[in-house]
């Protein structure tokens, strides 16, 4: 299994956190984001976003990505083992862009966003599948951006980071 990834994009830790907490060995492709060779467009066009994995087949997108390998791979599940508790994950890394991701990169731009409020109002621990969708952000936005995490997130964030996985995803982000 190869994995096209890039160390700072949020979508790309997205997928090595799934791949470590499912203690699975992969080989690792880094690409420059801001120099992105062809072949990397050529495998994921028109723009060649990563990240993409390659498991026999090519395969975009992180939140696929991800439920692909909960699938194909279902030791070390990261979904919850009921029904409900797996469309409610689902459901809640569906609605990233509305809970999370746009008052990021608003932030991040230094456009007009609600960043903090977001944070504030932002459920976390519902599932290791959920917090593998959003820990990315969080740690960017504490670690890169300098903002402040509201006691909840920073507690959740802090109890993450005692597993390996979210642990060396900290040290990538801190080594950016």
């Amino acid at each position: 299994m190869k994995l096209i990834d890039a160390p700072r994009c949020p979508y790309c830790a997205r997928v090595r956190i799934a791949l470590a907490e499912k203690e699975l060995d992969f080989e690792r492709v880094e690409v420059d984001l801001s120099d992105r060779p062809q072949w990397v467009i050529e495998l994921n066009p028109p723009d060649g976003r990563v990240p993409v994995l390659d498991d026999g087949f090519v395969l975009p997108e992180s939140e696929v990505i991800i439920a692909y390998l909960e699938e194909r791979y279902p030791e070390h599940a990261l979904l919850p083992a009921d029904l409900k508790g797996r469309a409610e994950a689902r459901f809640i890394v569906n609605r990233f862009d509305e809970r999370l991701g746009r008052d990021y990169y608003a932030f991040r731009r230094g456009a007009d966003n609600d960043l903090p409020g977001k944070l504030q109002r932002l459920e976390v621990g519902h599932s290791l599948f959920t917090d593998v969708a959003y820990a990315p952000w969080v740690i960017r936005a504490r670690d890169m951006l300098g903002v402040e995490l509201p006691a909840h997130v920073a507690e959740w964030l802090a109890r993450l980071e005692q597993r390996p996985a979210f642990a060396a995803e900290v040290e990538t982000v801190r080594s950016l």
